[in-house]
C-alpha cells in the first residue's frame, strides 16, 4: 500500500493545483524561513528552501511521502520575494513593468523515512506589459500582491498585466503540474495516464 502524500505548503494555490492531479494528499505547512543566504543564486535558494521544507515535514511525518516547493521571481539575477509592505510591492511592480523576468519553482519529493529523494527545478519567462502608476495603485489596493513572490498573482487580478508566458503557466502560479505529474508517476504515487507510454 502506498504511503500518504503530504504537501508541505500553506499556499492555497499549490493545494488547488495538486488537487487537479487527482492524487489524495494532506497539507502540513512548513515553518522554514524563506530568506536567501548571502551570495546565493535564485536557483540555489529555491532548491535549498524546497529541500528544507521537505526535510522539516518529513521529520514530522516519517511514514509519508512529502512534496515541497518554493517559488521565486528573479530579474537580472536578483530575487524578488514576497513584498514586506505596499512600498516594497510598488517597487517590485515598477521594476517588473514592461520587462521580462523569470519565475523559478523548485520541487522536492521525499519518500517515507527519507530513503529516496528527487528534486526538480522549473523556469518560466514572463513578460509584463508596461503598467501605469494608476494600475499599480489599484492593484495594491486590492490586497492581492502581499503573499506572492514578485508581488503579483498571474492567475488573479494581475492577469491583464501579462504580455507573454514562455514555459509552464502553472509554474508561475506555484507548482509546475506537468513536471510534478511525471515526478509522482515515477514514484508510483499517481496512476500513469492512458496516453503515456508503458
Amino acid at each position: 500500500m502506498t504511503a500518504a502524500l503530504v504537501l508541505a505548503s500553506a499556499s492555497p494555490r499549490r493545494r488547488e493545483l495538486l488537487a487537479q492531479l487527482g492524487v489524495p494528499f494532506e497539507v502540513l505547512p512548513s515553518e522554514v524561513p524563506e530568506e536567501p543566504l548571502a551570495g546565493e543564486s535564485p536557483e540555489a535558494f529555491a532548491a535549498r528552501v524546497a529541500r528544507e521544507k521537505a526535510d522539516e515535514v518529513a521529520a514530522q511525518r516519517p511514514a509519508a511521502w512529502v512534496l515541497a516547493a518554493d517559488t521565486v521571481v528573479t530579474i537580472e539575477g536578483r530575487i524578488l520575494g514576497k513584498p514586506a509592505d505596499a512600498i516594497d510591492a510598488r517597487r517590485m511592480l515598477r521594476e517588473l513593468s514592461g520587462r521580462t523576468h523569470r519565475v523559478l519553482t523548485a520541487v522536492t519529493l521525499r519518500s517515507p523515512s527519507r530513503q529516496r529523494s528527487e528534486d526538480l527545478l522549473c523556469a518560466t519567462a514572463v513578460t509584463m506589459r508596461p503598467l501605469s502608476d494608476r494600475e499599480i495603485e489599484q492593484y495594491l489596493d486590492s490586497g492581492e500582491p502581499f503573499d506572492k513572490a514578485g508581488g503579483y498573482g498571474i492567475q488573479g487580478r494581475a492577469s491583464p498585466f501579462i504580455a507573454a508566458v514562455n514555459g509552464s503557466y502553472t509554474n508561475v502560479v506555484g507548482l509546475p503540474l506537468d513536471e510534478v505529474r511525471a515526478l509522482l508517476e515515477r514514484h508510483d504515487l499517481l496512476a500513469t495516464r492512458p496516453d503515456s507510454p508503458a
